[in-house]
């Protein structure tokens, strides 16, 4: 089929079934001689052309996607990256993204990777990736993947799908899943509790702490047995500002996280947390 053979109704069929823009779909329909299969796999090999041209252009843009499995035990952050906020605000984007997350929920999938492999509405994720980058000319894919396994999983979406949260627990955490993971959301702690911030965060906060002192002229000849309990106290207060349950309960400041989970069930415990955000 030569150019002049390519009809606007042969165009129109290719655009609503890849979304590419009208020039694109003509020079296809006419590289491939007509053959519409054909012509979509050219469109499919010019995006990852274009994904290729445009690996240098970071992608801070996107939508996050929090959701869990109907039983709660598994859930999953998906982020779909893109270029401009005026892309990641476009509701088709956001149910394209939404469609991904869905995959990776019903098809339990690991890993980025293993999602990019699996189908929605028979088409490869990768391939849908593709398609779509064709179609609005932006560089995008899963630049965040996340999974957590527990007894009970909670998820919270916050701001116009730019964060999502996963918290795990040790049992049925019902409403008070969702009132943790808004905490997460807001006040970013680093770990669970003191135990569990990792070494390298406590001897960097220990470091920033003794240099503080050290350059205070009022410190300036005390003893060391002073200056160590005074970094042991600015520690402690990094603890009670930065960990889950040592942090004031936002909606009771007066009472710490951890007495809120204790009010609700003694043995209600957090496990884990990911909190996944733009930018």
């Amino acid at each position: 089929m030569s150019t002049a053979t390519v009809t606007a109704q042969d165009i129109n069929k290719l655009r609503q079934a890849t979304g590419a823009g009208m020039m694109d779909c003509r020079k296809a329909l006419t590289e491939t001689n007509g053959d519409f299969e054909a012509a979509i796999d050219w469109l499919r090999k010019q995006g990852q052309k274009v994904a290729a041209k445009r690996s240098d252009r970071e992608a801070k843009e996107g939508v996050v996607i929090a959701r869990t499995t109907a039983d709660n035990k598994t859930g999953f952050i998906v982020t779909i990256s893109c270029e401009t906020d005026f892309v990641s605000k476009n509701s088709d984007f956001v149910a394209f993204a939404q469609s991904i997350a869905d995959a990776a929920v019903s098809n339990d999938a690991k890993s980025a990777e293993e999602l990019n492999e699996q189908t929605v509405n028979g088409s490869k994720v990768s391939d849908i990736i593709n398609d779509k980058l064709t179609s609005i000319g932006e560089k995008i894919g899963i630049a965040r993947f996340e999974r957590v396994e527990a007894p009970y999983v909670a998820s919270y979406i916050h701001g116009a799908y730019r964060m999502g949260v996963l918290v795990a627990f040790n049992k049925d955490a019902g409403d008070t899943g969702k009132d943790i993971a808004m905490q997460i959301a807001a006040m970013n702690p680093v770990a669970v509790d003191e135990s569990s911030v990792p070494a390298e965060v406590v001897e960097r906060e220990k470091g920033i702490i003794m240099d503080l002192i050290n350059q205070d002229p009022k410190m300036a000849g005390k003893p060391q047995e002073m200056l160590e309990k005074i970094s042991q106290g600015k520690l402690n207060s990094f603890f009670k500002e930065s960990t889950l349950t040592a942090q004031a309960f936002v909606k009771d400041s007066g009472k710490s996280v951890g007495d809120h989970l204790k009010s609700v069930d003694p043995e209600l415990k957090v496990i884990s947390f990911k909190r996944v955000a733009l930018g």
